[in-house]
């Protein structure tokens, strides 16, 4: 019962560090979407490609400028799980 227990703390532990990482660069997509979805709606613009160019964009470049922290919570939860005894 102990293995099964220490497996469901992994998993979660795992999804935790995917939220935390994903978290800041969706929310980043999310708001440039709600931004122009706003600036759609006022100016009567329809094109597709003006939602979903920016938020590549916005999201890429959250993901460079978040790069260092991102890789800080990968490597932290990678020596947490080698120091882990299953």
């Amino acid at each position: 019962m102990h293995y099964d227990e220490s497996v469901l703390e992994v998993v979660r532990m795992a999804l935790l560090v995917t939220l935390k990482i994903a978290g800041p660069i969706l929310l980043a997509g999310l708001v440039i979407g709600l931004v122009i979805s706003i600036l759609q709606a006022v100016t009567s613009i329809q094109d597709q490609a003006l939602t979903f160019v920016p938020k590549i964009v916005v999201m890429i470049v959250a993901s460079a400028l978040l790069l260092p922290w991102l890789v800080a919570r990968v490597v932290a939860f990678t020596k947490e799980m080698f120091l882990l005894h299953i």
